[in-house]
C-alpha cells in the first residue's frame, strides 16, 4: 500500500500534467485569434508589375516602363531564358552570363544619358524585352541603341514598341540621331534599316554600323517605321 508522500508526488505530477496541458491550449488558442483575419481590413491582391500598358500587334499587351536599380534579378532571369543566339545577337559575342558588374551598368541607369525600357508580362511579372541607349560622350546628339526580346515574345512586334518609346524618350533628353552595330549576317536587320532611311557609316569584323536620323515625331518618323515594320527584324540589335 502506498503511504501518502507517495500519493502526494503522484497528485503532484498529474496537476503538473494539467496544467502543461491547459498552457498549451491557451497558447493555440491565442494564436488562432492572431491568425484570423480583421473583417473590418479590406485586402487588395498587389498586381505583379507595374507600368504602361502597350497592345502589342498580335493582340498581346505587356506592362512597359523605366529600368530600375532594384531590377538587377528581373534582368538576370530574363537573361537566363534567352536562347544562345539572342544572347549572341544582343552582344555579338558568346555570352553565358552577366556579371554582378554588368547588372548594375545594365539596371543603374540615369534616365538622361543612359536610358533603358524594360517590358513585363502582365500575368506574372517577368521581363520579356528592354531596350535602351546610350549617349554618345564624343556627340551627345548621338546616341547607341539596344534592344532584347525574350525568344517566346519574338515576332509580336514588342521591339518595335519598345523602340518607338524610346525614341519619344530620347528626343526629349536632346538626342537627334540613334547609331547601332549589326551583326554582319543578320539580313532582316540590314534590311530594316535601309528601309528605314539609315546610312551605312563603317564595317567591322563581322559587323555592320549604321545611323538613323531621329526627326521629330510625325507621319514618317522614326517612331511611323518602328510601328509599321516586322517586329521580329529587330532582334538584332546589339
Amino acid at each position: 500500500m502506498l503511504n501518502h508522500h507517495v500519493h502526494a508526488a503522484i497528485a503532484r505530477e498529474r496537476a503538473s500534467d494539467l496544467l502543461a496541458k491547459a498552457e498549451a491550449a491557451r497558447r493555440a488558442k491565442s494564436a488562432r485569434i492572431r491568425r484570423r483575419p480583421d473583417p473590418s481590413v479590406v485586402t487588395r491582391p498587389r498586381p505583379v508589375a507595374d507600368g504602361r500598358p502597350s497592345v502589342l500587334r498580335d493582340g498581346s499587351t505587356v506592362l512597359i516602363r523605366q529600368v530600375r536599380g532594384t531590377d538587377a534579378p528581373l534582368l538576370a532571369d530574363g537573361f537566363a531564358r534567352l536562347s544562345a543566339r539572342s544572347r549572341q545577337l544582343r552582344f555579338l559575342t558568346i555570352k553565358n552570363t552577366l556579371s554582378a558588374a554588368e547588372l548594375r551598368y545594365l539596371t543603374e541607369v540615369d534616365h538622361h544619358d543612359h536610358e533603358a525600357l524594360g517590358a513585363l508580362s502582365p500575368a506574372d511579372g517577368c521581363g520579356v524585352g528592354i531596350a535602351r541607349y546610350v549617349r554618345d560622350t564624343a556627340d551627345p546628339q548621338a546616341a547607341e541603341i539596344a534592344v532584347t526580346i525574350a525568344d517566346d515574345w519574338q515576332g509580336r512586334g514588342l521591339g518595335t514598341e519598345l523602340l518607338a518609346q524610346l525614341s519619344d524618350r530620347a528626343r526629349q533628353a536632346g538626342i537627334c540621331r540613334f547609331t547601332a552595330t549589326v551583326s554582319a549576317d543578320n539580313a532582316a536587320m540590314a534590311a530594316l534599316l535601309w528601309r528605314m532611311g539609315a546610312e551605312l557609316t563603317g564595317r567591322g569584323s563581322g559587323t555592320v554600323d549604321y545611323e538613323i536620323a531621329l526627326e521629330s515625331a510625325g507621319e514618317y518618323s522614326l517612331d511611323w517605321w518602328f510601328r509599321c515594320v516586322d517586329g521580329a527584324s529587330a532582334l538584332a540589335w546589339p
